[in-house]
């Protein structure tokens, strides 16, 4: 008999904190992240085209540059930090935190989508490292296509747990990130796109695939 990967498939899950705020800090309605971050994205974009007087081309190209860039962040960040195995109790807690509930409840529509007590000091740590590497206004044009390319990661992980996709390129990303959780978590961790996991030998064999749409 198959290991049971989920503690339930309910749409709540448990409680992490004693606290009332701190646990308030860890759920987040999935449209939240599009009103804070998308007035961020065209702030960043206004910066360089009024401020740092960079043409519509330039601008296009960073800001695409930037989101082809965040395809590989996605992959890092969910296959060798989310996916770290800690051995400290301390450090299965942050993991469990983090990462851990999410696949125990993976369909906790409060917990699908980063919290902003998590995703703004990550947001604010990527900046600072980006800024090493570009100019002023370079970066904002980098850096709004790379916010905006969190965000569809953001987005299309809820939809890949709670929308009913009949065909097409979103059933093919929601059966890959359903294996991810119900087959073998140590595989498929592009939840946007398969691509790096093509690249990686890290995706799932097409019987597999097959057995999933059965």
């Amino acid at each position: 008999m198959a290991k049971k990967l989920y503690v339930s498939n309910s749409t709540g899950s448990s409680r992490m904190f004693k606290s009332n705020f701190l646990e308030s800090l860890t759920k987040i309605h999935y449209s939240v992240p599009l009103i804070f971050w998308i007035p961020v994205i065209c702030y960043f974009i206004y910066k360089s085209y009024s401020v740092g007087e960079m043409s519509i081309g330039t601008i296009s190209f960073y800001f695409f540059a930037g989101l082809a860039f965040w395809t590989l962040a996605e992959y890092v960040l969910h296959r060798w930090v989310f996916h770290f195995h800690p051995t400290s109790s301390w450090g299965k807690r942050i993991h469990f935190i983090f990462h851990g509930v999410h696949h125990d409840y993976p369909k906790d529509r409060l917990r699908l989508v980063m919290p902003l007590s998590a995703s703004i000091p990550m947001a604010a740590i990527i900046y600072f490292i980006f800024s090493i590497f570009f100019g002023e206004f370079t970066l904002a044009s980098f850096f709004s296509g790379f916010l905006f390319g969190y965000l569809i990661y953001d987005e299309c992980h809820y939809a890949m747990h709670h929308a009913n996709f009949k065909s097409g390129w979103f059933k093919k990303i929601k059966d890959h990130h359903m294996l991810h959780h119900y087959a073998d978590p140590e595989r498929g961790f592009g939840v946007s796109s398969a691509l790096w996991d093509k690249i990686f030998n890290s995706g799932f064999k097409k019987k597999q695939e097959e057995n999933s749409k059965k």
